[in-house]
């Protein structure tokens, strides 16, 4: 599958028995810019809880990756089979549901899609939502396979700030990454990562949208200095990951994502300062 489609391309495939549409909305952004009550949903689609059934919740870091385990339980709950097809989209155009792509990715399922304008652009579309969802589904055979070389650790990201093997990319705003604006969570101080560019995630977006490929190759070439060995980064690991396929879709083929952020090493740089 492509790593987006349209709503068009979803609304002529949304009867296709082998095709599952996950809602992965948040209630709000972390800077509380963005607000959702949630009242609606396309038809047909499983409610996919990124802050709780698909986080692990005994971490102190906030949209901390799960357990395979964990992972894999809650996808035969919600009635994914192995073999499913898998769009994922979120209410406000493409915020939460990059964060869904990429942890089916991490535990191995290569079939899936993120909806390029979310909810938003289907509605703008005309198409049908609704207000009411299926919560019991007959239990699926879905496996994990951990794809561990797609999470980079506190270690690996102090290492390269003495030797640089690879380019760390910031999606977080650049008042935060420079240290001029304060972050959401308040016990933080601002700042940024050594050996790391600063590319805002709505940089990397048209309105609800994904750019067009050239315009993101652009940017990325522009800022990352044609370095293609990147690992992406934000506040808590959820907005690196629309970088991150914006990236994919058009420069990089990495999928690394520092899963601690900016909030796992301000609170252990904080510590020896």
């Amino acid at each position: 599958m492509s790593p987006i489609v349209s709503p068009e391309w979803l609304n002529d495939n949304l009867n296709d028995p082998n095709l599952i549409v996950l809602d992965a909305s948040l209630e709000g952004s972390a800077d509380g810019s963005l607000t959702s009550e949630r009242t609606v949903m396309i038809k047909g689609a499983r409610w996919f809880d990124i802050k709780t059934a698909f986080s692990n919740t005994s971490s102190p870091l906030p949209n901390t990756v799960p357990s395979k385990e964990q992972f894999e339980e809650e996808c035969q709950k919600l009635g994914i089979n192995k073999h499913h097809k898998i769009v994922v989209y979120d209410h406000f155009g493409v915020y939460s549901s990059p964060r869904a792509w990429w942890l089916f990715k991490l535990m191995g399922h290569e079939s899936v899609s993120v909806l390029d304008g979310g909810l938003t652009l289907w509605i703008q579309k005309g198409y049908k939502v609704v207000t009411t969802s299926k919560t019991n589904y007959k239990r699926g055979d879905f496996k994990s396979n951990y794809q561990s070389d797609l999470v980079v650790l506190f270690d690996d990201v102090k290492e390269n700030c003495i030797v640089e093997n690879f380019l760390i990319v910031d999606a977080r705003s650049q008042g935060r990454f420079k240290g001029t604006a304060p972050e959401p969570r308040a016990h933080l101080k601002s700042g940024h990562i050594p050996n790391s560019v600063n590319i805002p995630y709505k940089e990397v977006l048209n309105g609800n949208q994904f750019k067009s490929t050239a315009d993101l190759k652009k940017l990325f070439k522009s800022k990352c200095k044609s370095q293609t060995s990147l690992i992406f980064s934000c506040g808590s690991g959820l907005t690196a990951c629309i970088v991150m396929l914006a990236s994919y879709l058009s420069y990089s083929e990495s999928k690394k994502i520092y899963d601690g952020s900016w909030t796992e090493w301000a609170e252990n740089t904080m510590m020896f300062q």
